[in-house]
């Protein structure tokens, strides 16, 4: 029976542990240091309560030490009106009234030798209780000082334990960033491998599109498109007499029109004869040197004029 008592008791006593292992880890640290500050608190108070005692019961010997010195100085008082009427009661003759006053002095010195020993026993009974009040008022204030101490530490301990929550959704939040917060949600680090591989793959695949015959066939149709456009707007600045993109136009007075014609005789005058992409191209061939050991190009006859013979070449 002892045995099995002695069983009990100690899986109580692990039960109870355990649970209140448990309750430590899963408790508010706010709501427990608000605990142990209110606990505090109430100590304070009750220390206050007890040194008010403490003070009051030192107020209360003072009053009566203050009464018993009181009473003690009207019993002294007493006793010597009593003996100075003995005596002279003595003088005039009158025994009688002399024994009676002789008899309350008697009394009055009685009295005044329990005064005296009641106020020697106040005073012990106030210096201790002086004392007692000094050490409770000394208490009071050094449990204030803590509990000022106390507070501050609490604001600190606040601060600090909203400064922990703050860093733990921090790391909560980097964990997450990194690692599965469940089956069906992928991580960061998935989707941008998903999202490069997409890239890349489009990447090459308009590298390959780039390097085919149908894509070199598509960029020369469209080389020729261009330079026949460009060769169109060439003859339509002709046709108006402007420049071609490639020159700026020449700065003067005139019209832009007559600006942008190019000097066509000597003297820089224009000859208002419009000239044609082939016979700019005559002038061009006309003007470059003739290669050396060449024959001289013939020249054209003018018109209405029969053409010059030429003489034939020397025989090799």
């Amino acid at each position: 029976m002892n045995g099995m008592w002695k069983v009990l008791r100690r899986r109580w006593k692990y039960l109870t542990a355990k649970l209140s292992g448990r309750w430590e880890e899963t408790a508010d640290p706010a709501v427990q240091l608000e605990q142990a500050i209110g606990e505090a608190q109430d100590q304070h108070r009750k220390l206050v309560e007890q040194a008010a005692n403490v003070v009051a019961n030192q107020k209360r010997t003072e009053l009566q030490l203050n009464r018993a010195m009181q009473d003690l100085e009207n019993v002294n008082a007493s006793t010597r009106r009593a003996l100075a009427m003995a005596n002279e009661a003595a003088q005039r003759g009158d025994t009688a009234k002399a024994a009676d006053y002789n008899q309350t002095a008697e009394a009055f010195a009685n009295r005044l030798i329990a005064t005296e020993k009641q106020v020697d026993d106040l005073k012990t009974m106030h210096y201790q209780a002086t004392q007692a009040a000094q050490q409770a008022k000394a208490a009071v204030q050094q449990n204030q000082a803590a509990m000022q101490q106390r507070l501050a530490e609490r604001q600190k301990l606040l601060s600090q334990l909203d400064q922990a929550r703050m860093q733990e959704q921090l790391n909560a939040a980097m964990t997450t960033l990194s690692q599965t917060v469940g089956q069906d949600v992928p991580t960061l680090d998935e989707v941008r491998s998903k999202i490069e591989a997409q890239y890349a793959k489009a990447l090459g695949t308009a590298e390959l599109a780039g390097q085919g015959v149908e894509a070199r066939m598509l960029e020369i149709e469209q080389a020729s498109v261009y330079s026949e456009a460009h060769q169109r707007l060439d003859e339509m600045r002709s046709e108006m007499g402007l420049p071609s993109g490639d020159q700026p136009a020449a700065v003067g007075p005139g019209t832009p029109a007559q600006q942008a014609l190019g000097a066509g005789g000597p003297g820089g005058q224009a000859t208002g004869a419009t000239t044609t992409p082939n016979q700019a191209s005559d002038e061009v061939r006309a003007q470059a040197p003739a290669p050396q050991g060449a024959p001289e190009a013939p020249e054209a006859p003018a018109p209405g004029q029969p053409a010059k013979a030429q003489p034939a070449p020397p025989a090799s």
